[in-house]
């Protein structure tokens, strides 16, 4: 799925659950809550790499990256960035940055 499909979906999906209504700023809120989530299962697998059930912890932690990549194409759609052209656009400007 391409970056502008996924943005689609997601524009499609918010407006059909009534989340189109939130503002840029609570969707900023819902990203960092989200981030926050992500960051506990990627501290529980690696405080726990030999944990028995590291491959759940696995799973949740690709649906908590989900959330964090979904609500980043959300608010995108409501500032009307198109996402796709923004990551051409940078990785032009890193092919040529040094760290």
């Amino acid at each position: 799925m391409h970056i502008s499909d996924m943005q689609k979906h997601i524009q499609q999906f918010s407006i059909e659950k009534g989340f189109d209504s939130s503002t840029v700023e609570q969707r900023a809120l819902y990203l960092v809550t989200e981030v926050g989530e992500m960051v506990k299962e990627l501290l529980h697998l690696s405080y726990h790499p030999d944990h028995e059930n590291k491959e759940d912890i696995k799973k949740n932690l690709g649906l908590e990256m989900y959330d964090v990549v979904w609500n980043i194409c959300d608010l995108a759609n409501k500032l009307e960035i198109n996402l796709e052209k923004a990551f051409a656009m940078k990785m032009e400007i890193n092919k040529d940055r040094t760290w």
